[in-house]
């Protein structure tokens, strides 16, 4: 707050003293109570509460309160301007004092407060309007209820673009704004025209752009206490429909100067929480199309966020890495601090997984499409640091794995992240990825009870590299076909899966990549493991209508059947004719449809009509489903 000067006497002439202020205070005329409360504004220093504590019960809330009134009042008043000034700076003076700013008298002060804010725009007395209804908001909860109740917010809102860069009025609504999320965020997203909270994001992300002081930072900071708030969802929503224009540049170039300059660990850690916001509204472009003309020319200046970012994650991925690991095998456990913290590091290094995730998403999006996004050289950086950070994480699971654990929502992410790297180059890291291969299929989140979610990660980069017999032992020695076979038969069980079914084909190029090379191992198949993808097969052509999806189904069925008979299969008590018909009917379908489809589904029909004439004497009943 602003505090009054005090102003020495000069020599010769007797100062006021605060009994005769509360002489003043406490006469019956107001003319007596004017003159004693400008006295107080002579003499009286903020930090003295006992003082303005025994001038505020001399002069009593109701006159207060009418002075108020009196300088917002309407009509011809000479001394309605000097009514409201000493009315405003006595308010903001009384509310230093904890107990009066928490009163319900000056809560009900805040409307006419805010009111003078949105009517006296440009006045001498609005920095003491913010400190007033900063005060009493940050004295007490009610006071911030009157203050959104009151359309503080739209109100915030209409000043905020307009105040200058830097000012304190800008910093006492950083704070103001502040104690509000703090302490009622959902109300804030629920009971506010979204378009006004938007003025405020973007007039927040100006100042997180153009200044180069702590404001800064409060900045960063607010931007991330409101986009990253549980409760935003539909703010975010709106913001992606939002023209970029000018908000989101500024929020670009704050980031950029966060991440290039020496600032504290900190603070590049809340600039990547607010770039990975950013990234999943606006998707992982976002990281490179916010650059002016001239920028555009220059590809070291249009693509310096996108490098900017991917090295810090790098450097908090390494960092948090190394500091979970300790929390987990070294610190002492059990311990509430030890626990806060551990979930405050997954929490984090969470963020700088999901920004190198959509980096590669970014570049895999840049190799498809043949375009000049990215240049050469951009390419060659990325891919560098990529490989970096793809190391570490491979490092800290391997200590996951010495230590025995294979359960943490941690360790899934990692195996999300290093599969989402090896789809796009599945020999990077190649004899360490071999080595960790059956471990990483074995790791199960926290609500998991068998693995699964590891499998699928895995999935794009096993899809290719059993297309060779190098990447089928590897696979086949860590026992990880039947991690395959387990999922695949999770993933058919599963309406969500069977609506979006890339994964389920993934695992199938997997499972025939496997079969077909099956001599070449020698890889047997258990007739349980048979009998739960015969069952998960039948089950998938049962509630599927592409062709594409039962000619997959079909040509894993005819090399299945090649490790069995139908006599065996019907001697099985989990094991039924309904299910083997099933199949037969499946089979009989795809042969009769071998000249149609892509060439994919002509590859698979011939694996179909090939095992048929291997293996179709030891299923007698199957020439009568053929025939039909």
């Amino acid at each position: 707050m602003r505090a009054e000067p005090s102003i020495e006497p000069e020599q010769g002439i007797q100062s006021p003293n605060l009994e005769d202020c509360l002489k003043l205070l406490k006469g019956e005329r107001d003319e007596q109570r004017l003159a004693g409360l400008l006295l107080v504004t002579k003499f009286c220093k903020a930090e003295d509460h006992s003082s303005l504590l025994r001038v505020y019960d001399a002069v009593g809330p109701r006159f207060l309160y009418r002075l108020l009134r009196t300088g917002m009042g309407s009509g011809f008043n000479e001394n309605r301007d000097a009514y409201l000034s000493l009315s405003i700076t006595v308010l903001a003076a009384f509310c230093r004092v904890p107990d009066i700013a928490s009163s319900e008298d000056m809560v009900l002060n805040i409307p006419l407060v805010l009111e003078v804010i949105s009517t006296q725009s440009g006045s001498s007395v609005l920095q003491e309007c913010y400190e007033f209804l900063y005060l009493v908001s940050a004295a007490s909860g009610n006071g911030i209820t009157r203050f959104c109740e009151s359309e503080g917010i739209k109100i915030l809102a209409s000043q905020m673009s307009a105040l200058q860069d830097g000012s304190h009025l800008m910093e006492l609504s950083f704070k103001l704004l502040q104690l509000i999320l703090g302490r009622m965020s959902f109300e804030i997203f629920q009971n506010n025209d979204l378009s006004d909270i938007s003025v405020i994001v973007a007039a927040i992300a100006r100042q997180f752009a153009v200044l180069h002081n702590s404001l800064k930072f409060e900045a960063l900071h607010l931007l991330n206490a409101i986009l990253t708030s549980k409760d935003s969802t539909q703010l975010r929503n709106a913001l992606r429909l939002h023209p970029q224009d000018s908000w989101s540049t500024n929020i670009h170039t704050g980031i950029i100067a966060v991440l290039q300059n020496r600032v504290a660990p900190a603070e590049r850690l809340q600039a990547l929480i607010l770039a990975e916001s950013m990234v999943s509204m606006h998707g992982e472009d976002w990281l490179v199309s916010q650059v002016n003309t001239n920028d555009a020319r220059d590809p070291a200046s249009a693509n310096m966020c996108l490098l900017l970012v991917l090295e810090q994650s790098r450097v908090e991925i390494a960092v948090l890495l190394n500091e979970l690991a300790y929390l987990k095998y070294e610190a002492p456990q059990d311990t509430s601090a030890t626990a806060e913290a551990i979930f405050t590091k997954q929490h984090n290094v969470a963020v700088a997984y999901s920004l190198v995730e959509k980096i590669i998403k970014l570049i895999s999006n840049v190799e498809e499409n043949d375009g000049n996004l990215l240049d050469e050289g951009t390419l060659t950086k990325l891919i560098l640091q990529l490989n970096e950070t793809i190391a570490v994480v491979l490092e800290y699971l391997e200590d996951a794995k010495e230590h025995g654990q294979k359960k943490g929502d941690d360790l899934l992410a990692s195996v999300r992240i290093i599969g989402s790297y090896l789809a796009e180059a599945p020999l990077a890291c190649k004899e360490k990825v071999q080595d960790l291969l059956g471990y990483m299929l074995s790791i199960e989140g926290e609500d998991e009870q068998r693995p699964f979610y590891s499998v699928c990660f895995l999935l794009p980069m096993l899809s290719q590299i059993t297309m060779k017999i190098e990447g089928c032992k590897a696979l086949a020695s860590c026992k990880g076909l039947e991690a395959v076979l387990d999922c695949f038969n999770k993933l058919v069980g599963s309406n969500a899966f069977l609506e979006d079914n890339g994964c389920i084909f993934l695992a199938c190029d997997t499972i025939v990549n496997l079969l077909l090379k099956k001599d070449k191992m020698h890889m047997m198949l258990d007739e349980s493991a048979i009998v739960r993808l015969l069952k998960a097969l039948a089950y998938w052509s049962d509630n599927t209508d592409e062709m594409s999806s039962m000619m997959m189904a079909a040509s894993i069925c005819a090399l299945v059947f090649e490790y069995t008979s139908e006599e065996a299969l019907l001697n099985r008590p989990d094991f039924n004719y309904s299910t083997l018909r099933t199949l037969y009917l499946l089979i009989a379908r795809c042969l009769t449809s071998s000249e149609q489809g892509t060439k994919e589904d002509m590859d698979l029909s011939e694996i179909v009509s090939s095992g048929f004439s291997r293996w179709a004497h030891r299923y007698p009943r199957i020439r009568e489903a053929v025939k039909t």
